[in-house]
């Protein structure tokens, strides 16, 4: 009977075989697709801002970490005057509403957390217009957006011809800035 031994040479043989041509295969080099996934799901760390970056954060105090989108929300304006506020999304450090007219989306409100890129607010700086006491800069021909406890970046964009620049003025006055301003 010499198939019972060939049987126990050949199988651990083989086992050892398939085992050693998927283990030395080639392995395939990551994609752009890949790459970017993990760029854009990777936390930005220490070692990628830059000396800039960080001297602003310690002069302005800001703490590294956002806080969570959901304590954001209650700072939005409610609903009313015919308008529906709808929140869309929210992550960590950023909250975001439609703001609809007759099923008609005519606006985004949104509150941006910079806390971690300091250089988003310096484009306050330079402003001579306030809304609320806060400082306020006009973005495009769209957006109008204040800066909150040089923390909180609070937007107003157009959506419709319709939603003027006054408008975006107005629902800005109506978050509740001082709140905002307060939240640690």
């Amino acid at each position: 009977m010499p198939f019972p031994s060939a049987r126990k040479i050949l199988a651990p043989f083989l086992i050892s075989l398939l085992l050693l041509v998927t283990a030395c295969g080639q392995t395939q080099t990551p994609s752009r697709w890949d790459k970017a996934q993990q760029e854009s799901t990777q936390k930005p760390g220490r070692a990628q801002q830059t000396t800039a970056d960080k001297s602003n954060a310690s002069n302005q105090n800001l703490p590294q970490k956002a806080v969570a989108g959901g304590k954001l929300n209650k700072y939005f304006p409610s609903s009313g005057g015919g308008f529906d506020r709808v929140f869309a999304q929210e992550k960590s450090g950023f909250a975001e509403a439609k703001l609809n007219k007759g099923g008609k989306n005519v606006a985004m409100l949104s509150i941006n957390d910079i806390a971690g890129n300091p250089s988003a607010g310096a484009k306050f700086k330079q402003s001579t217009k306030q809304i609320g006491g806060y400082p306020a800069v006009t973005q495009g021909a769209n957006i109008t957006a204040v800066l909150v406890a040089d923390r909180y970046q609070v937007k107003v964009q157009s959506r419709d011809p319709s939603f003027t620049a006054s408008d975006r003025e107005d629902w800005l006055s109506k978050f509740n800035l001082r709140g905002l301003a307060s939240l640690k």
